[in-house]
């Protein structure tokens, strides 16, 4: 198994082609976020060169995201990025949105730590693997981020889901009330 420490090194090839060197394989961009969204950093150079082009694919794959629809970066922020690019808040703009990421995976660490915590505690539960479950599919929908066409699930709030939302939402309330009632049985 490779060192998942280092970066894994795609080399670019005078016919644009991205050739994996751990696998000896030829990749693809999907393939490439594939690996990303997996943990593993990567590292993109020209065969010729020697040129970084990480930044550049990495712009990439988010662009060709971006463009099927599958928005993660709102309007506004997408127009204050390009702003930063022409102004002296450029300087800032990298520092403040890689402290934000950081943040973000922190919250989710210490998120997952205390889940863990209390998994010991709660593993004999019935309907516990459920919970979990969509635990887990809540923190991949905030690593991965979500879709464009997502918007807050109906709520006493006033917000609105979707058909398929809704049903997921109905289905997760149905499954706390039943956990609660339980709980409130055990003590």
């Amino acid at each position: 198994m490779a060192d998942s420490e280092s970066p894994l090194l795609i080399k670019r090839y005078a016919s644009r082609r991205l050739y994996n060197t751990e696998t000896s394989d030829y990749v693809t961009l999907e393939d490439i976020a594939g690996f990303i969204r997996g943990g593993r950093e990567v590292q993109i150079v020209d065969l010729k060169s020697g040129d970084d082009l990480t930044r550049q694919y990495l712009l990439q794959i988010i662009a060709e995201h971006e463009s099927r629809g599958e928005n993660v970066l709102p309007l506004n922020v997408l127009n204050d990025l390009v702003r930063s690019y022409s102004s002296s808040a450029g300087s800032v703009v990298p520092q403040f949105l890689a402290a934000s990421f950081e943040m973000l995976r922190d919250g989710q660490s210490k998120m997952m730590e205390n889940l863990e915590k209390v998994n010991p505690m709660m593993a004999n539960m019935p309907g516990i693997e459920a919970m979990q479950a969509q635990q887990a599919a809540f923190l991949k929908a905030m690593t991965t981020g979500f879709s464009g066409n997502w918007s807050a699930p109906t709520d006493e709030e006033g917000g609105s889901a979707t058909p398929a939302e809704g049903d997921d939402l109905d289905s997760i309330r149905k499954q706390l009330a039943e956990l609660q009632s339980k709980l409130s049985k055990m003590s």
